[in-house]
């Protein structure tokens, strides 16, 4: 009796992250001393940044494995975060491959190269533009415990370019991302659930559309490369447009809504810690506006962040740190975080421009 192994993947994801790490500029430089200082800075920082973020969101993690320890701090180089990308992309998307799996024949090896090669690609390209991340989605992880990923060059970057004072800005930066930390250490089942609505969106793309339907292997591959990449940046407006159906733009929407919360609730905390704790918070806030507007950039940086949805990025700030206050001013901070108590009560595409309506449907 033989037996077989599982499929072999249809994105050859090695690949992808070496094509990544290879094609990944490695950033600003200085001398080892220097960033022995800022390695120890940023992981300083990220301890430091626990205790201010549970005091100011009023939140309480339901799963953090010990007392003041939201998740495990990587401080990478951006080979390092795009390698780590790889991963989670791979946790994100094997639900939906294997569906594709089952109804093709195995790819051939160039086939699973070209969707690497543009998986890889996208992510060398975003790797510039990351300061941190909070990733739920590493391996070997429980529920609700995943690692924050702290893009050093990208940081010396960024503070040496707006004349940011270090300690400051690498703790401010942390702040925002050991909320994402507490988010979904306090709703455990965030995780899943964003899996579950981006795994949807790309059934329906690869299996609604009478295009996809007729398209070759490769294409498929890509395209569920492609949708993971936007659908968590929320971007409405993508190379998708031609094959979303009514159905898949209303699920993109309402992906939408939670990472607006997400990225618009940390937002919002980063800042509500106060000149008490990050002293510079004002200079570094409106110093770092600017920059996320991208004032004085180039017309190339200008296109590449269109092309990489990094203006749709920018609205889910905007929009749902407006959401964050709005709702605020109603119920306060723990009426607010009720939203984290149930996935019934995240909002919907509708209730981020509405926070009204939510307060409403949430609190009567």
């Amino acid at each position: 009796m033989t037996t077989t192994g599982p499929a072999e993947p249809l994105l050859d994801w090695t690949a992808a992250a070496q094509i990544a790490a290879r094609l990944a500029r490695p950033g600003a430089t200085a001398p080892r001393e220097d960033l022995d200082t800022l390695v120890a800075g940023l992981r300083t920082a990220a301890a430091d940044a626990v205790g201010h973020v549970l005091e100011v969101t009023g939140m309480t993690p339901v799963t953090a494995r010990a007392a003041g320890l939201l998740g495990d701090v990587h401080v990478v180089d951006r080979a390092g975060w795009t390698r780590a990308n790889t991963q989670s992309m791979r946790a994100m998307t094997d639900p939906v491959m294997a569906e594709i799996a089952a109804d093709v024949p195995p790819p051939s090896a160039a086939a699973r190269l070209a969707g690497a090669a543009e998986v890889g690609g996208l992510l060398a390209l975003l790797s510039g533009r990351v300061l941190g991340q909070f990733d739920p989605y590493g391996a070997g992880h429980a529920p609700g415990f995943g690692r924050l990923l702290l893009v050093a060059p990208n940081v010396l970057q960024v503070e040496r370019a707006l004349g940011l004072r270090p300690r400051d800005f690498r703790l401010w930066v942390c702040l925002h991302e050991q909320t994402h930390a507490l988010q979904f250490a306090a709703a455990p089942w965030l995780a899943d659930h964003l899996v579950g609505r981006v795994g949807d969106l790309m059934s329906g793309v690869t299996r609604g559309s009478v295009a996809m339907a007729r398209a070759p292997l490769r294409e498929k591959v890509a395209v569920v490369g492609r949708t993971v990449l936007r659908a968590v940046r929320g971007e409405l407006v993508t190379p998708l447009d031609g094959i979303l159906g009514p159905e898949q733009r209303r699920e993109l929407e309402e992906i939408t809504a939670v990472m607006a919360l997400l990225e618009g609730h940390a937002d919002v905390m980063m800042d509500a810690v106060g000149p008490r704790v990050v002293r510079s918070v004002r200079t570094i806030r409106a110093r770092f506006e600017k920059r996320r507007d991208g004032e004085g950039a180039p017309a190339l940086d200008v296109v590449l962040r269109r092309v990489l949805g990094m203006d749709a990025k920018l609205a889910q700030y905007r929009d749902g740190a407006a959401f964050v206050r709005a709702v605020e001013e109603r119920v306060g901070r723990d009426g607010l975080n009720a939203v984290w108590s149930e996935p019934g009560h995240l909002p919907s595409a509708r209730e981020i421009a509405d926070p009204r309506a939510w307060v409403r449907r949430v609190h009567g």
